[in-house]
């Protein structure tokens, strides 16, 4: 069996490549570079001149082939990576008649917890969502901000004290939406300082976060382990990381109690999984990032069925939406608080074959907000 063709599709706001073969079999992957998905494409068009008539089960070698050749990575060439990576092992699964789980190491699992995004421009509209998430079944919530999910369009200033103080007060009313029944994944989006996220993580210590994702930027490592030292909420951290090397740091500093490795964008099934038994060795849970299409769920769900330390999976919520539906052949199933793992062969989804046609491409466009100085706000 051989490769004949890398192919990339761009749908709504996703690119996608598909790897055929001489055998009549193809895979499917996505990659996880968001806003920079033009460039990523540019990378497997790239990487398209390598593969070419190479045998598509030479997985782990054709990783470290794309991986080493070049100086240079960076989203969109690892975007591009974890693409072909999840379409490879999409083609291995097909070809064995097997879920690409079964051969990264067999199933530990039949069903991923998973979290459903709550978003809300005002107090009420957060907590409503949580009360809702509560009532269709689901055991956690996530992506859920202490602060409020404001346009870019709108200037940002609040004082300190009023920041943390209404931060802080939120926490509390989510934990009296849902009581215990429900854990809260508490998302910061990088926009606090170390100093700021000391205060903010002692403040809401008393609701019990399950977990407290990104509080400051993950560009310093001795940052993070440093609010992770003085906090008694358990740290999340890991969606913009690319490499196993980058995870190392991270744990061996003891920053970070649960990875969020995006299959999309830290190497694929490959590399991903090799990022969770690192994590296992330190104790730490894996969460892994999922903010794209039913594809990447997919994806995502052969990891979690493979490795000892998952934790939850992060589930975006509308992929039972029409517009959702209109991507992939048959998303991912949700029982009560969990995503069934699919038994498909490869990674159990197909991409509808009018996908693109009924979805065109959407570019992210460069917009960010300002404060009302003018200065850029992480959000």
């Amino acid at each position: 069996m051989k490769i004949t063709q890398v192919e990339t599709i761009f749908v709504d706001r996703y690119l996608f490549v598909r790897v055929h073969t001489d055998a009549g079999i193809s895979g499917i992957g996505e990659s996880g570079a968001w806003g920079f998905l033009e460039a990523s494409e540019s990378a497997v068009q790239k990487f398209a001149l390598y593969l070419t008539d190479q045998d598509p089960l030479r997985i782990e070698h054709h990783w470290q082939y794309m991986y080493r050749w070049s100086h240079f990575r960076g989203a969109a060439i690892m975007g591009a990576i974890s693409a072909i990576d999840i379409a490879l092992w999409d083609i291995a699964g097909k070809h064995f008649g097997v879920p690409a789980y079964q051969l990264l190491g067999g199933s530990c699992r039949d069903r991923a917890r998973c979290y459903v995004h709550v978003f809300g421009s005002t107090t009420e509209e957060l907590v409503e969502g949580c009360r809702r998430a509560k009532a269709e079944g689901f055991s956690a919530i996530g992506h859920l901000t202490p602060f409020l999910d404001e346009p870019p369009n709108i200037p940002y200033f609040e004082t300190y004290a009023g920041k943390m103080q209404a931060a802080i007060d939120r926490v509390r009313r989510y934990r009296e939406a849902v009581g215990d029944s429900v854990d809260l994944c508490i998302e910061i989006h990088r926009r606090l300082s170390p100093a700021e996220a000391v205060v903010l993580g002692r403040g809401i210590e008393p609701y019990r976060p399950m977990f407290y994702e990104d509080p400051v930027r993950p560009d310093n490592f001795d940052s993070m382990a440093a609010v992770a030292r003085q906090v008694g909420v358990p740290i999340a951290t890991g969606e913009r990381l690319h490499t196993l090397d980058e995870f190392a740091m991270l744990l061996s500093r003891d920053a970070v109690q649960y990875v969020r490795p995006d299959v999309c964008l830290a190497g694929g099934l490959t590399h991903t999984k090799k990022i969770a038994a690192l994590a296992e060795a330190f104790g730490a849970g894996v969460v892994p990032h999922n903010p794209l299409s039913p594809v990447s769920t997919a994806a995502c769900l052969q990891l979690a069925a493979c490795i000892p330390n998952f934790s939850l999976q992060e589930y975006p919520g509308d992929e039972g939406s029409a517009e959702k539906r209109q991507i992939v052949d048959e998303a991912p199933r949700r029982d009560g608080d969990s995503l069934l793992i699919p038994e498909r062969p490869g990674i159990g989804i197909e991409l509808a074959p009018d996908a693109a046609e009924r979805l065109p491409y959407r570019p992210r466009l460069v917009d960010t907000r300002l404060g009302v100085d003018g200065s850029v706000v992480d959000q």
